[in-house]
């Protein structure tokens, strides 16, 4: 049978063009500039591909000293009580970081693991969990799960301190089954009920994960078929071995990565196989699917909306919004109006992102989001970015026409038809008369349109 995740070579119908490289940054992190998409336009794809998995992707944006800047920032942020710092903080990670790979695996196990502040109200202990999600989310998923479970977020959030012998809590453990692990209809109520005995006792003191034993039931559960005198890390192993895990966590990962409908039952399973072997090798998983023909296929570019920090985020960086950046409090705020309030998703089933991402208030927001950006309106000072310099750059400044095509090919990837060039000329012609402000009217309606919803 042939491979779901057969390695992607360049071919007639699938060549190595701008199309493709736009698609994986777009995908795989935050967009790129300008130069970011020559250089991987001749180095080919699997040097690029490397780059991104190694976190070497950016060439512009990054400070000198990121990581000891933002380990300064995200402390600031975290001891303020001002949760909007902790999200400017993240937001500053996702638009400097050299590894945007890192910063997407976050915000995918930011969805899976939904913990939201709103119940927490720990911003030291929110900030902890995003930095566990961030060294472990490239891990064997049974080091990640582990981490998960000892985390005094997730054990507030889901109630874990109310466990007790005699008296269990069922939320941690059903959410766990359910959303964590195995996914819906792989364990029955009997299972539950064990796997909560089995984390009785796992609670929270001083911010921190204890373990009190004179809660804990000592008496043997049956838990997925497997009898023992188990205790919460016996759970981890059981879960982390059983086949619906790595169902779960190829579904996590395809839905991450893959456009709606791509990756059919076989794909889903083909990749839930190769987990099983790699012993839910997180890293070698998605290395599989970033590096496949079907990652590439025409069939899943552009076939997935970008949640509103993708949206925002790689905006910001495609159009080299570096010197000065903008604000990442005022990002935050835009992110929030765009329906994504970091570190407060929404319940524990996270985000209903895709499609429901697109309402007709957010798609306003959007736009008006592209408006403010080009007028310079997210700087603490307005400064709008200079994009006939950007186009100058790239040897695209014949004219205001020539200009705005080379933003369709930077933004959306490929070409403009004329009629969409035409249309976007005559909108900017009637809305200003100087060549700047005509070029940052059409890169705004640029943003607003359809094609740059999709990721």
């Amino acid at each position: 049978m042939t491979d779901p995740w057969a390695p992607y070579h360049p071919a007639p119908d699938a060549p190595w063009d701008l199309k493709r490289v736009v698609h994986l940054h777009r995908r795989a992190g935050f967009a790129a500039t300008w130069p970011e998409i020559q250089r991987d336009l001749a180095d080919g794809p699997a040097a690029s591909i490397d780059r991104v998995l190694k976190g070497a992707s950016r060439i512009g944006g990054v400070p000198d000293g990121f990581e000891a800047a933002s380990e300064e920032i995200g402390h600031a942020a975290e001891i303020s009580g001002d949760p909007e710092r902790l999200k400017a903080w993240w937001l500053y990670r996702m638009i400097c970081s050299p590894d945007p790979l890192c910063e997407r695996l976050t915000l995918m196990w930011h969805n899976h693991f939904a913990t939201s502040n709103f119940k927490v109200n720990n911003l030291p202990v929110m900030w902890r969990q995003n930095q566990v999600f961030r060294r472990l989310g490239r891990a064997k998923f049974g080091e990640l799960l582990s981490a998960v479970l000892h985390d005094p977020a997730v054990l507030v959030w889901l109630d874990a301190p109310s466990n007790r012998a005699g008296a269990p809590n069922e939320n941690l453990a059903r959410e766990l089954m359910e959303l964590f692990a195995l996914g819906a209809a792989s364990f029955s109520e009997t299972d539950v009920k064990e796997a909560a005995r089995a984390l009785t006792g796992w609670s929270v003191s001083d911010a921190g994960f204890v373990f009190r034993p004179e809660w804990h039931d000592v008496g043997t559960k049956t838990i997925l078929g497997q009898t023992g005198i188990w205790n919460g890390d016996d759970l981890v192993r059981i879960l982390s071995g059983h086949a619906a895990t790595s169902h779960r966590l190829a579904w996590r990962i395809c839905h991450t990565f893959m456009g709606e409908t791509v990756a059919d039952s076989a794909a889903t399973e083909s990749l839930a196989a190769r987990l099983r072997e790699t012993e839910l090798d997180i890293e070698s998983a998605i290395e599989l699917v970033l590096r496949s023909k079907l990652f590439f296929s025409d069939q899943n570019i552009r076939t997935k909306v970008a949640g509103p920090v993708e949206f925002l985020s790689g905006a910001v960086h495609a159009l080299e919004r570096f010197d000065p950046p903008p604000s990442t409090l005022v990002l935050a705020e835009w992110s929030q109006r765009l329906g994504q309030d970091l570190f407060y998703p929404p319940n524990v089933g996270g985000w209903s992102d895709g499609r429901a991402w697109l309402s007709t208030r957010t798609v306003i927001a959007r736009a008006n989001f592209a408006a403010a950006l080009v007028r310079g309106e997210l700087n603490l000072a307005p400064a709008p970015p200079n994009l006939c310099a950007i186009a100058h750059s790239a040897g695209r400044a014949r004219d205001i026409r020539d200009a705005i095509g080379f933003f369709h090919e930077l933004l959306i990837g490929e070409p403009a038809a004329k009629d969409v060039l035409d249309d976007l000329y005559r909108a900017c012609a009637q809305e200003a008369a100087h060549e700047m402000e005509q070029l940052a009217t059409a890169v705004a309606l640029l943003l607003a349109r359809p094609e740059s919803q999709l990721a």
